[in-house]
């Protein structure tokens, strides 16, 4: 099942996008859902035809659903949200604002996520065409399965013995109800269908394509993005620029704001080099409906296959080396100086910017010690070696 996730910053176009290209792989006989996590829905308005929480079929092979991101967040969030709310109620807290305390920000379209996976086991589906919530909000759910992970293999089987043993003694003694079996159980099952949907993103039929206007605060959005899914192993497969105004008979306004894009879209093609570039022009009307949307689609990819697998082996790879062996992972446009890098036991702690991601080794890495790190033409080189031999160091170079 080819999976392809459309993000970008808010406004860029990206439903039209991913919409049109559902519309077409539907047209080329592959059977097609495509599916809004966001909760500003808007693929209804691009087909034109009423769309609801399961897939409604607009054309031949082509299905649309706008998950219910509220369902889908009380059916993995309840049990957790009630304990929390238990709590909030013996210290006193009022009802509404405890009910507001226990909502993690972004939960819903995270969760909405796990739809995909649903869609994946049900084998129903030959493409499935993620429309995803602005940039911002896709981004919560890199981090969070690795770092439920730790939390789960690390604290939760210590915790979940302790107040097995201290629940009576705590409850008496602070008034505060202690979580049981059946919370514990709750986590347990959110963090393995989180990591269900990260792997199937993350795998070799998965890819991500961002869309931008171009403009030089949403070039910069999009750069940032890239490194961003980068870091988390999530590969990107192409760019499209839309919203780009013709050349072509252009009068004295639009001439202007012609020169201006075709700057930003040089230091696009510049930015994501190696990666196809695709555009869309400007419209004189807003495209509607399947067979326009399609239509928008089959110039934008211009004859090339728009559900192509990318080649290579993504962006994080190990290589053997006679001494030892050298992790790469790719994190375009990020120099030295923004990178963090920590060794604890098996995981890796690489820092750029505001994200982190715990990287478990391999057990053929753990046994090693870090022998040395650099940033080199956007990859992060991590030479690890046998204790016996290796000077060991953390610091990048």
């Amino acid at each position: 099942m080819r999976i392809l996730l459309f993000t970008g910053k808010g406004g860029v176009g990206k439903s039209t996008v991913a919409a049109g290209t559902a519309a077409l792989a539907a047209a080329a006989g592959q059977r097609t859902l495509v599916l809004s996590t966001d909760a500003a829905h808007s693929l209804a308005d691009a087909f034109g035809a009423p769309v609801g929480s399961e897939p409604t079929e607009v054309a031949e092979r082509l299905f649309v659903q706008q998950v219910d991101a509220q369902l889908r967040f009380e059916q993995s969030w309840a049990e957790i949200q009630g304990y929390l709310l238990s709590v909030l109620d013996v210290a006193g807290v009022d009802p509404v604002a405890a009910e507001e305390l226990t909502v993690i920000p972004g939960a819903e379209e995270v969760l909405a996520l796990l739809e995909l996976r649903l869609h994946a086991l049900s084998g129903e589906w030959d493409v499935v065409v993620v429309d995803c919530a602005p940039t911002a909000e896709t981004l919560r759910l890199l981090a969070l399965p690795e770092a439920l992970g730790w939390y789960m293999e690390r604290v939760l089987p210590t915790q979940r013995r302790v107040v097995k043993a201290l629940k009576p003694v705590l409850t008496r003694a602070a008034g505060v109800p202690m979580p049981g079996d059946g919370l514990f159980d709750a986590v347990e099952r959110l963090h393995a269908e989180l990591d269900e949907v990260h792997t199937l993103l993350s795998g070799p039929d998965a890819s991500v394509r961002l869309v931008l206007t171009p403009e030089a605060v949403v070039l910069a959005e999009a750069r940032r993005s890239y490194t961003s899914l980068s870091l988390f192993g999530y590969r990107v497969d192409g760019v499209v620029a839309n919203r780009v105004f013709p050349a072509e008979g252009a009068d004295d306004w639009r001439a202007g704001w012609v020169v201006a894009q075709d700057a930003v879209l040089a230091e696009v093609d510049q930015s994501f080099a190696g990666l196809p570039v695709w555009r869309s022009e400007y419209r004189p009307a807003e495209p509607v409906g399947v067979e326009a949307l399609r239509t928008l689609a089959a110039e934008v990819y211009a004859g090339a296959d728009p559900l192509a697998v990318p080649e290579g082996e993504g962006p994080f790879r190990v290589e053997r080396t006679a001494s030892g062996a050298v992790l790469h992972l790719s994190l375009p446009f990020v120099t030295r100086t923004e990178v963090g890098l920590a060794r604890n036991g098996d995981e890796l702690v690489v820092t750029v910017g505001s994200y982190r991601r715990l990287l478990t080794l391999p057990a053929g890495l753990a046994r090693l010690q870090v022998a040395g790190a650099r940033v080199d033409e956007g990859e992060l080189r991590v030479r690890f070696a046998d204790p016996a031999h290796a000077d060991a160091t953390e610091k990048v170079t």
